[in-house]
């Protein structure tokens, strides 16, 4: 039986996929369907149909399931960042587990039990920095929110559930300002006006403020008058920084900062420790989630006075930090070198003098580490970005063969890749998934490797 675009099925929903979307099957072809919930009878529309799988489209839920909720927010099926929104929380917390065990299943020899994700108690406004695009809609009016799902077209929003609502009071009324005072706004057609981005960050626990105003062109209009409005409103602003970003390019931020007003950088607090932060470095989005994730690698590495630990990928230090009072000694390598020296700095706040952070590629640098100057560390936490690890680096542990070793990911599927690759040595042990970000299809999770000679 051939799929046929634009023709209506009734399918039962088999599963929830790597999205959060609805699985069915017909005569063993499998329909992805977002926004179907595993258990529902649906009837679709199909809309795409590619060689082994096709998509569609809910017509009509016949059976609902008892998981699913009226979703609270009206634009969250247009922008594709909250996909989850339509499903209880408690349900969204096991279709991420099952994403994680269905990935282990598939790829990694040994049979190991991922444990349940550790959730929020209060999954809504949880998003230290907000950034939405700013420019021109169809009718030719600025506007500011955030992007339809795989496309540019710039959707407002009134109120983000996911958001901080301070950041978002804040950016509302910069968006104003910029309307009332006929301050340009990026076009992206024709790559002309001024304004692109707005990102404002806050340290949850000091309740200090940066906002960033991304410009396509070195002067903004009424610049003065802008910094002065903002500073009145908003005493909690310690820094406002002008990023110029003139780039044909999705990435959002340029590599020139010009500090505004104030210091340049904020500081948050995580812990019981101090962090700077800066406009381009990293820091985790969800603060309350962050310390439960790095206190569960830091337990998983079972670390002791003696350890010598390498923190690769280590941002602005908090890791390697929380580690530090643990151990001997700490070795943080990040290839961005604004983010090493937040880092040197955050040391220094917090009194830490066990820990050296060194800027460069991880690839290349903790080569040079091991072989230039014969560090050996016997624990090590990875903590890398979305693409994971790079086959160098995994070589490199897999010969070090340290007895400590723990894997922080915010990508499972690049993560459980790398542990195949590292299985040649080392047993998965313990995986615990993190809902960093609630309602959304995101699951980040710290894996605990055993080495097999030392079990």
């Amino acid at each position: 039986m051939e799929i046929e675009k634009n023709k209506e099925y009734i399918v039962d929903i088999l599963d929830n996929g790597y999205e959060g979307e609805g699985i069915a099957k017909i005569n063993n072809f499998t329909i992805f369907i977002q926004g179907a919930i595993k258990g529902e009878k649906c009837k679709i529309l199909i809309v795409k149909v590619n060689k082994n799988f096709a998509y569609g489209k809910i017509l009509e839920i016949l059976e609902s399931s008892d998981k699913r909720q009226e979703a609270d927010c009206n634009t969250y099926k247009r922008c594709g960042g909250c996909s989850l929104r339509h499903i209880k929380y408690p349900e969204t917390l096991e279709i991420k587990r099952n994403i994680v065990q269905n990935l282990v299943n598939k790829n990694l020899s040994k049979d190991i039990c991922v444990n349940d994700v550790i959730g929020m108690k209060i999954p809504y406004h949880y998003r230290n920095k907000l950034q939405y695009p700013v420019g021109i809609n169809k009718n030719a009016i600025p506007v500011m929110g955030v992007f339809a799902s795989r496309t540019h077209e710039i959707i407002p929003v009134d109120t983000c559930l996911i958001q901080n609502q301070k950041s978002e009071q804040i950016a509302k009324e910069l968006f104003e300002f910029i309307k009332s005072n006929n301050i340009s706004v990026y076009d992206e057609k024709d790559r002309k006006g001024s304004i692109r981005h707005i990102i404002v960050k806050i340290g949850v626990n000091t309740n200090e403020v940066m906002c960033i105003i991304v410009t396509n062109t070195e002067t903004i209009e009424k610049e003065n008058e802008l910094v002065c409005m903002l500073k009145n409103k908003f005493p909690e602003i310690k820094t406002i920084i002008k990023n110029i970003n003139n780039k044909n390019t999705n990435v959002i931020l340029g590599s020139t900062n010009v500090v505004l007003y104030g210091d340049g950088y904020i500081k948050d607090e995580l812990s019981g420790y101090t962090f700077k932060i800066s406009a381009m470095s990293f820091y985790q989005t969800n603060p309350i989630q962050t310390e439960i994730l790095y206190e569960n690698a830091i337990k998983f590495a079972n670390l002791d006075k003696n350890d010598i630990l390498c923190d690769l990928y280590c941002g602005i230090g908090t890791i390697g930090i929380f580690a530090s009072k643990m151990v001997k000694k700490v070795y943080g390598i990040e290839i961005v070198k604004e983010a090493i020296e937040a880092a040197k700095e955050n040391a220094k706040i917090n009194n830490v003098d066990n820990i050296e952070f060194i800027a460069g590629d991880v690839e290349f640098a903790f080569r040079e580490l091991l072989e230039k100057r014969k560090i050996k560390p016997t624990a090590i936490i990875v903590d890398p970005p979305r693409r994971g690890l790079d086959t160098v680096t995994i070589n490199k542990i897999l010969e070090l063969e340290v007895k400590k070793f723990v894997y922080v990911s915010c990508n499972p599927a690049t993560m459980i890749r790398d542990m195949k690759l590292l299985e040649e040595k080392y047993e998965v042990n313990k995986i615990q998934p993190v809902d960093m970000f609630p309602f959304t299809s995101h699951v980040e999770c710290v894996a605990l490797l055993e080495l097999k000679s030392y079990q």
